[in-house]
């Protein structure tokens, strides 16, 4: 980076602008499924990391366990999540139904035409560029690197 190229404004306002306008645009395709995008995310890690413990699928989220909770209630009454029990009385297990597989499918073909759309508006070049520096970033701030590894 060169002397003269400074930061202008405040990054956390920028990223959240940035967020914000992002999500709407996935929750514009995610929402045909009937899911909102943080329980398409939820779901789409269930299906690829379960049946796993809760802590370890909300470490794996960056995300509180109380968050967790609340966010697995609708998924569980939808049928497409279910907790059962773990190695022992004390620990549980979350696990996809088979119709939380195939809502999970379904919002992943969503989910790709609106990757393919924002693709398409930004360009490929300049969303790469964005990945690259988003993935360089999250590893600066990571405060447990051992788990990004695992990710």
């Amino acid at each position: 980076m060169t002397d003269n190229i400074k930061p202008r404004g405040c990054t956390n306002l920028k990223l959240r602008q940035l967020t914000r306008m992002v999500t709407r645009h996935y929750d514009r395709y995610v929402a045909e499924t009937g899911l909102k995008n943080t329980q398409y995310a939820l779901l789409s890690h269930v299906v690829r990391l379960g049946p796993i413990q809760p802590g370890d699928l909300a470490r794996r989220m960056q995300m509180d366990a109380s968050t967790l909770t609340r966010n697995l209630q609708p998924l569980i009454a939808q049928g497409f999540l279910q907790i059962g029990a773990g190695k022992d009385a004390r620990s549980r297990l979350v696990e996809a139904t088979d119709a939380g597989r195939i809502k999970q499918a379904e919002g992943q073909r969503a989910w790709k035409t609106a990757q393919m759309a924002l693709n398409k508006h930004l360009g490929v070049e300049r969303v790469a560029v964005l990945h690259d520096l988003l993935d360089t970033c999250i590893e600066f701030l990571d405060d447990n690197p051992d788990e990004q590894a695992d990710a």
